[in-house]
């Protein structure tokens, strides 16, 4: 029973996953890599310009036309050349292989750099700051994208897998980016984007060596073995010195994330305090750091400490917290703006108040307001550089010797004038912050 149903899995699950049913002859296989292996007159102008589309792409900080240039792109071809020469042990392959890929990635890095020279937007967007920073992720995709591509090529049924090969694997950008560093003189985006590159061209080119040895493609013989290890040991070296820093970046990416993911944790569940709301945070990863911006009442020492002690509930020990204090938003409706005369008129008592309080001796309760005047300072500074000075006092309006309104005068001097949503936002802030309904906010 257990034979018959070995035999059974052998012969009917397994066999599903065969490759030697579809497997196209050497002679065609070999047909359709030459095809787009040489780079001159119609295949280059191609490169050409599948190149400026790309780095019209990553100016323009477009996925689309970046995934349009990709898929226009034949710079495939040679990749999987060097693969399939390698595997076969053809040594006019190879070589073709070999030339035509580093000419098509001098006019490709070169074309990229003198467009990125000449255009006027040199702002690094996500699209070109996402190929700055490869690690074995892209390994993995450059090696899953090859095996697909060459188990399609090596099939008689090839359908439309070469296009998603291409979109995958992401060979253009690479090369685009790496144009852009040289022509900013970014040199760090230059060697990440092309070692992203190198990523993909030798693991796509792995993935065809390996695909062409299983299905067990004729091999030429080749009279000087030793010379024949000797160059599979330096294929295998390539690959492991491409490799390894590529481990390296995977692991500082899985770290950085964990670290965020621990620290929006700690945040989201630690980081609340009575009275106060929390207006901004900033989580650094590579400098192991949290900065939390509050608005609201002022927290204590104290409190500040408890939360640092709660850190390493969440492995952030080593993590270094700085709590701010700012203003915050509250969402709510906002009075009618007072006259403008009437604003001058308040501005000039308020002016004169501050006058007398340097001719002559300040009380307690105006000490007060000064210090808290400072402390309100403070605050809107965390958020809004353009505060230059604060001043606080209570006021009375007088119309026939008898009082009109009583009124809590806060006046902000800018260097740039706030919009009226601002304005509504620090006036509504101030209310709850200083607990004064009858509060009036003067801006010049």
């Amino acid at each position: 029973m257990g034979n018959h149903f070995n035999s059974f899995m052998r012969q009917t699950f397994f066999n599903k996953f065969s490759l030697s049913h579809d497997k196209e002859s050497l002679e065609n296989v070999v047909s359709n890599i030459e095809r787009g292996l040489v780079f001159r007159g119609t295949n280059l102008w191609i490169l050409i310009f599948a190149i400026l589309v790309a780095s019209l792409g990553l100016n323009r900080n477009s996925s689309a036309v970046v995934i349009g240039a990709m898929l226009i792109s034949p710079i495939m071809g040679p990749i999987m050349g060097i693969g399939l020469g390698i595997g076969i042990n053809d040594i006019a392959i190879l070589r073709k292989a070999i030339t035509n890929f580093a000419v098509a990635t001098v006019v490709a890095l070169s074309t990229s750099t003198v467009y990125f020279l000449l255009s006027p937007l040199n702002e690094a967007h996500s699209e070109i700051l996402a190929r700055t920073s490869p690690n074995i992720y892209d390994v993995l995709i450059a090696l899953f994208g090859g095996f697909a591509g060459v188990v399609a090529t090596t099939s008689k049924f090839k359908g439309n897998v070469i296009p998603g090969v291409a979109i995958a694997t992401a060979l253009m950008p690479p090369l685009c980016t790496a144009g852009y560093g040289l022509a900013t003189l970014q040199i760090s985006f230059f060697l990440g984007a092309f070692y992203l590159f190198v990523i993909n061209t030798v693991f796509i080119a792995l993935s065809t060596f390996i695909i062409i040895r299983i299905l067990h493609f004729p091999v030429q013989e080749v009279k000087n073995t030793r010379a024949e290890k000797m160059a599979h040991r330096i294929v295998w070296l390539v690959v492991l010195i491409t490799l390894i820093p590529s481990l390296y970046f995977g692991y500082d990416l899985v770290q950085r994330d964990k670290f965020t993911n621990n620290a929006n944790r700690f945040v989201n569940n630690e980081a609340h305090f009575t009275n106060d709301y929390l207006l901004n945070k900033k989580i650094d990863a590579e400098t192991n750091s949290i900065v939390l911006v509050f608005g609201g009442a002022e927290i204590s020492q104290e409190q500040i400490n408890k939360l640092k002690a709660q850190l390493p509930k969440y492995s952030l020990d080593k993590t270094v917290l700085e709590v701010k204090q700012g203003f915050a938003y509250l969402g709510n409706e906002s009075k009618d703006d007072v006259q403008a005369a009437d604003l001058n008129q308040l501005s000039n008592i308020l002016s004169q108040k501050e006058i007398e309080l340097k001719r002559y001796q300040v009380s307690d309760t105006l000490k007060q307001y000064d210090t808290l005047a400072r402390q309100i300072f403070r605050e809107l500074k965390t958020n809004y550089n353009n505060v230059t000075s604060t001043a606080i006092q209570p006021i009375r309006t007088y119309k026939d010797s008898s009082i009109v309104q009583r009124r809590f005068i806060v006046l902000l001097s800018v260097s740039r004038s706030f919009s009226r949503t601002e304005k509504i936002k620090i006036e509504n802030w101030l209310k709850v912050r200083l607990r004064r309904s009858d509060l009036q906010l003067i801006i010049q």
